[in-house]
């Protein structure tokens, strides 16, 4: 099972290998506070997609287009996530406020298709 989780949320909720899939490192966190096993930054959009992205509802459906390519040309990125969730539970951890619209959301959607 893949799950998704905003890195503001209590860790005590995680089950199985945690995976931080943001570019940038989280504002106002420690990294010693945040408890997570693989920090996979490569894996996020890239910051020509998210800078022109900017979490905008209105450009989900292209959003996800454009970063499901940017994937599949680089499946070495994601199969340490991929490999995790075939042996137990995953949770992918995102900084980003909107909770249905993010680069987390997106990457789960493209993972479980392969599943």
């Amino acid at each position: 099972m893949i799950r998704v989780q905003r890195v503001y949320q209590s860790s005590t909720q995680r089950e199985g290998k945690s995976f931080l899939v943001d570019r940038l490192w989280p504002r106002g966190i420690k990294k010693e506070a945040l408890r997570f096993d693989v920090w996979l930054k490569e894996v996020a959009p890239s910051d020509s997609l998210r800078n022109w992205y900017h979490h905008d509802p209105e450009k989900w459906e292209e959003f996800k287009r454009r970063y499901f390519s940017e994937l599949d040309e680089k499946p070495e990125l994601w199969k340490p996530i991929l490999e995790a969730a075939r042996q137990g539970n995953v949770t992918l951890l995102y900084s980003a406020k909107n909770e249905s619209h993010n680069n987390a959301v997106a990457l789960k959607t493209y993972l479980e298709k392969i599943l």
